[in-house]
């Protein structure tokens, strides 16, 4: 009997579809043993959810995903069986939704400047949704028509990847600071889905090969743990890979969909 997992899935805290309590019917019955819910930035309440995953004979655990920069590269660190009450945590979460909710006026203003008549409450999915990402922005603009599917409105220079809308200023954390967060709030820190890394060479050639292993041994000396191995978009000679080069550094191999709802 296999034990499955699932260590990467968004909920509607973030920029999912789904609440945490249809996120566990989900996955109870597709026979799933172990779950983590990672929402961008954010600790949502999941208390109800995994009073349902105990008595489904399922676990669900509090992650969350952070976006980092290291040397000019992003980088996303998922965190996991940390304490949610940490204040150095709460306190940056915090400093971040405030931050993000001033680029957002922003990127709705630009959005409207070129001709796209969307508004605040078009990019909500629900009334008492807090977040609000860049799927929220794609899933406006397919509801008001302006574009066929949420995949559109990421295509190389249209619509949020406009050079108008990259210009608008983006803070991240530094990858270092990321990973002591989770560290010193007595986590375990894993790099996401390693295949979508930039500047690193073409993926999966021997420049984005050996790249890659020095990065690992970068992020190994700040505290990373572990390597999200397993993941949709991984061909099977990735992630070969990538499991390697876990145990080749003596960290945890993961595996995660970035599920992020059915729509």
């Amino acid at each position: 009997m296999s034990f499955k997992t699932d260590f990467h899935i968004h909920s509607w805290h973030s920029d999912g579809t789904m609440g945490p309590v249809a996120i566990v019917d989900r996955y109870v019955e597709a026979d799933y043993n172990l779950i983590a819910i990672t929402d961008h930035e954010v600790l949502g309440d999941i208390e109800e959810a995994a009073e349902l995953a105990e008595s489904k004979n399922i676990r669900l655990i509090q992650g969350i995903e952070l976006s980092t920069m290291h040397n000019g590269t992003e980088l996303h660190i998922l965190g996991y069986y940390f304490d949610t009450e940490n204040e150095e945590l709460l306190d940056e979460l915090a400093r971040l939704a405030k931050i993000r909710r001033e680029r957002n006026k922003k990127i709705l203003e630009t959005l409207r400047n070129m001709g796209y008549d969307i508004n605040d409450t078009d990019l909500k999915d629900r009334k008492s949704q807090k977040y609000i990402g860049k799927p929220n922005f794609a899933r406006a603009l397919v509801k008001k028509g302006y574009i066929g599917n949420v995949k559109e409105a990421f295509e190389e220079g249209k619509f949020l990847e406009a050079p108008e809308i990259k210009a608008i200023p983006q803070e991240k954390l530094t990858t270092e600071h990321a990973i002591g967060l989770i560290k010193n709030a007595g986590g375990i820190a894993v790099l996401a889905h390693p295949c979508k890394i930039k500047n690193l060479g073409e993926r999966n050639s021997k420049e984005f090969q050996k790249n890659f292993q020095v990065l690992v041994k970068e992020l190994k000396d700040m505290g990373l743990k572990g390597i999200e191995c397993v993941y949709p978009e991984h061909s099977p000679e990735e992630e070969f890979f990538f499991i390697n080069t876990a145990a080749k550094f003596h960290m945890h191999i993961t595996e995660g969909s970035d599920f992020h709802g059915d729509k």
